[in-house]
C-alpha cells in the first residue's frame, strides 16, 4: 500500500461517486421533482455529494485490509416521493440510477483496460494504467453490490418499498431514520456477512464482463 495507490483511489472514489449522486438528482428531476436542484445537488460539483466517512474514509480504510472488498456511500439525494412521476417505482428508479451508474463506470473501465491492452487473459498490467483500471473496476462494482442491498436507507431499498405491503414500509421508514447509523453498524457487525456476499458478487461480475469480451 503506497501513497500513489491512495491518490487513485480518492480520485475514483470521487469521480464515480459524484456521478453516482447526480445521476440520481438527474433522474428525479427527469422524473419531476426539482428537489435536488433546489438544494444544489443537480451538479458534478463533488463538494456537494461527499460525506466524509462514507465516501472517504470508510472506502480508504477497507481499502488498507487485504482481500476486503471496497464500498461506501455519499449524501443522499433529497426528493420529494409526493412530486415524482410514478409513484413508489418513480423513487425505484431514482435510487437504481446511482448504483447503475456505477456497474456501467465499472464496465467501461474494464472494457478500457481491455481496448489498450491492460487487461488480457494473463492478467491486469503492472503500470499506472493498470492500477487506475482495475481500481476503477473495483470501486465501482463494489458501490454498486453495497448499493443494491435491499436495506434501508441503500438504494435497493427503494425496490422493496415499490414491491412490499404497507406495514413493512412502514417498519422500513423507521429504519431509514436511523440513517448512517444503521451503515456504521451493518459495516462493523455484519462485516462477516457482508464482505463474503459482496466478494462473491464481485467474482461474478468480472466472470460476467470476461465473457462479454471473451478473454476466458
Amino acid at each position: 500500500m503506497d501513497i500513489g495507490y491512495i491518490v487513485i483511489l480518492i480520485g475514483v472514489i470521487l469521480s464515480s461517486m459524484t456521478l453516482h449522486e447526480a445521476m440520481h438528482a438527474f433522474v428525479g428531476y427527469w422524473l419531476g421533482d426539482d428537489t435536488a436542484k433546489r438544494q444544489g445537488r443537480l451538479t458534478l460539483n463533488p463538494i456537494k455529494h461527499i460525506d466524509p466517512f462514507l465516501t472517504i474514509l470508510l472506502p480508504v480504510m477497507l481499502a488498507l485490509i487485504p482481500g476486503a472488498p471496497i464500498f461506501g456511500g455519499a449524501k443522499p439525494v433529497p426528493f420529494n416521493p409526493d412530486r415524482v412521476k410514478g409513484g413508489e417505482w418513480g423513487a425505484a428508479l431514482i435510487a437504481v440510477a446511482g448504483p447503475l451508474t456505477n456497474f456501467i463506470i465499472a464496465f467501461i473501465f474494464f472494457g478500457v483496460g481491455v481496448v489498450t491492452g491492460v487487461i488480457t487473459t494473463a492478467g491486469v498490467e503492472v503500470s499506472l494504467m493498470g492500477q487506475i483500471i482495475i481500481t476503477g473496476v473495483y470501486v465501482n462494482i463494489g458501490f454498486f453490490i453495497f448499493n443494491m442491498l435491499p436495506i434501508p436507507p441503500l438504494d435497493g431499498s427503494r425496490v422493496v418499498y415499490a414491491l412490499a405491503p404497507e406495514f413493512v414500509r412502514r417498519g422500513m421508514e423507521v429504519i431509514e431514520r436511523m440513517g448512517i447509523i444503521v451503515i456504521f453498524v451493518l459495516v462493523m457487525l455484519a462485516g462477516s456477512v457482508i464482505g463474503p456476499l459482496l466478494g462473491g458478487a464481485i467474482v461474478g461480475i468480472l466472470d460476467l464482463f470476461t465473457a462479454i469480451f471473451r478473454l476466458s
